[in-house]
């Protein structure tokens, strides 16, 4: 898979243009964009922070865990980075819009794809002759002829023929008093297929006749033509390709994540352009097991009859099976609200009873598309009420402001992460077959480690084959839509690093990849073998970073030989690990060689 660098590059033209349209806003009004006052800054309790590193936040002095700088004490007369004010005027100048989340009501009931006609295979078959010899004349001369079973196609001239009704002739003479011999004459003359009423044509009027007309054997249209006059042809030999087009395959493509909504037997009504106004029904009779790797397509195959020939093969054509997908449960937001950055996705929540409008920064887990929705995996909740229009001119706006944004990241805030905990109800089939995407993990990380970035991309076939063995139906309700989002971070970025040969590029896909593997191995627990959740804090331009490992020992996948070491054992995760342990797990006393 290559990387698009289309989905890369307009993202941040958009940001761009949009942070030229927001520092309009900003000096339109800047008295009137500032930050919000956290509530949870107004404690007297005094906090200590990095002035390198905000995100740090300790209740007594010391040195900063990242950089080994002095902290300093917060000054907490400032607001929220994630919280973002704005004027009344700006809002209205910026256009701003905003839609209310929640359960999807719409139900799904119908599942659009698209395909083309193509020749029903089990149709098809090739006119031959069963003579061999000279053809002399064809009666069908060109491709795209209708032929049906019993026409005349062609007469060939057979030497091996003439002898044969001459050796029919006689033993017809001898035949009272040698019958084996003219039961043989005649049954030879039947293997090359001529018939009775020809035999006893030749007998009646006793003379050799030196050519013969082939028959068509099957109706259909000639698709190939494989001879002209005057060729020479063995027993068996071809003279067209025929093709009987009274029932036709209609062949669509259904993307991997529907295939779990069709099912043979199912009914599905197309149309094409070329028959504006016409609808045709039919019903699944085969599905490929096999996806195509480039679409991550499965063909989907119904059989139709072609009343009076007005379908034709190679027709494009649009399908619709009609169904309950019970979409009703999924949180969606809409698509027109999400700002992509390429490891996150972020939306601006409105903030409610607040004197000025306000928008909180907010980074969001998607899952599967729906329609003009996604649906979501963590970061929002039923009644959030977004911005759909707008969010890049405030995302502009908070970055000119230096407060958390699309480009800056979450700024000056601790970002918790607060993991379910499915480790009970996982089965232990689950957990086994992730325990096996653990150890193609491990070759990718060991790869990372000796920046071999050819070992890394030739890794990814068998880690992305252990994703895809995991049974996902195992895991049920709020476990299953956690592994979904878990599943495409791993997938996704698995890709990437499989897609380019720059080591840098593979270990900045490697940040979420193993995050998501790190997560799923805490939420849903493993079942034998004891891992590592390990953490850098210089990896990701100094934001920091998570990885597996089977050894407590530091071989950092980040750096490589440059800072091996660098890093420190943040959770011990076995058969009795549970997620509100984590913050109690000790870290090792790690070296680190900056």
């Amino acid at each position: 898979m290559k990387t698009n660098k289309k989905n890369i590059v307009i993202p941040i033209l958009t940001a761009v243009i949009g942070i030229v349209i927001g520092f309009g806003i900003f000096k339109f009004s800047q008295d009137d964009i500032q930050s919000s006052v956290s509530a949870e800054e107004t404690t007297s309790e005094e906090i200590w922070t990095c002035s390198m590193h905000p995100q740090i936040r300790k209740n007594e002095p010391g040195d900063c865990p990242i950089c080994g700088m002095d902290l300093i004490p917060l000054d907490q007369s400032g607001g929220s980075s994630i919280v973002l004010e704005m004027s009344e005027d700006a809002v209205k100048l910026a256009q701003i819009q905003t839609t209310i989340v929640g359960s999807s009501t719409d139900d799904i009931t119908s599942l659009k794809m698209s395909g083309k006609i193509e020749a029903n295979e089990t149709a098809s078959a090739s006119l031959v002759t069963h003579i061999p010899g000279r053809i002399e004349k064809l009666y069908v001369s060109f491709t795209g002829e209708k032929v049906r079973a019993g026409q005349k196609i062609a007469t060939i001239y057979s030497p091996s023929l003439i002898t044969a009704q001459k050796e029919l002739i006689e033993a017809e003479k001898m035949k009272d008093i040698q019958p084996k011999l003219y039961e043989a004459a005649v049954n030879k003359l039947k293997y090359w297929k001529i018939t009775d009423d020809q035999i006893n044509d030749i007998l009646t009027s006793g003379e050799v006749k030196e050519t013969f007309n082939i028959y068509a054997e099957y109706s259909g249209v000639v698709q190939k033509k494989h001879v002209s006059v005057g060729d020479h042809l063995g027993q068996g030999g071809v003279l067209f390709s025929v093709q009987n087009l009274n029932t036709l395959w209609v062949v669509f493509d259904v993307y991997e994540k529907d295939l779990p909504k069709v099912s043979v037997g199912d009914q599905i009504t197309f149309s094409t352009p070329s028959l504006p106004g016409q609808k045709f029904t039919a019903n699944v009779s085969f599905i490929d097991p096999i996806i195509n790797p480039n679409s991550r397509t499965a063909k989907v195959r119904v059989e139709v009859f072609n009343k009076g020939n007005a379908l034709k093969p190679e027709m494009f054509v649009s399908g619709e099976l009609v169904g309950d997908f019970e979409t009703d449960m999924d949180l969606t937001v809409p698509k027109s609200a999400v700002l992509w950055t390429g490891q996150r996705s972020v939306v601006y929540i409105k903030v409610p009873d607040t004197d000025l409008p306000s928008y909180e920064y907010r980074e969001v887990l998607l899952g599967e598309s729906l329609g003009a929705d996604y649906q979501v995996i963590d970061g929002l909740k039923p009644g959030d009420e977004v911005v759909t229009n707008g969010a890049f001119v405030i995302d502009a706006s908070a970055q000119l402001n230096n407060q958390s944004s699309m480009i800056n990241g979450l700024v000056g805030e601790q970002k918790e992460e607060n993991l379910p905990d499915y480790t009970s109800s996982t089965p232990d089939a689950f957990k086994t077959q992730l325990e096996k995407l653990n150890r193609t993990y491990m070759v990718l990380k060991d790869a990372l480690v000796s920046t071999n970035s050819k070992a890394a991309q030739q890794s990814i076939a068998e880690l992305i084959g252990s994703l895809e063995e995991i049974d996902m139906s195992l895991v049920k309700g709020d476990a299953h839509k956690y592994w979904m989002g878990q599943m495409k971070t791993i997938k996704d970025n698995s890709q990437m690093i499989q897609a380019t040969e720059n080591i840098k590029s593979q270990r900045e896909y490697f940040v979420e990849l193993s995050k998501a593997v790190v997560n799923s191995n805490k939420v849903f627990g493993v079942k034998s073998g004891t891992y590592y959740e390990q953490y850098c804090p210089m990896a990701n331009k100094k934001e920091g970073a998570y990885w597996l490992s089977t050894e407590s020992g530091i071989r950092n996948p980040y750096f490589g030989d440059k800072m091996m070491t660098c890093g420190e054992v943040i959770s011990k995760i076995d058969n009795t690990f549970k997620v509100e342990k984590t913050s109690n797990t000790e870290p090792s006393t790690s070296i680190h060689n900056h």
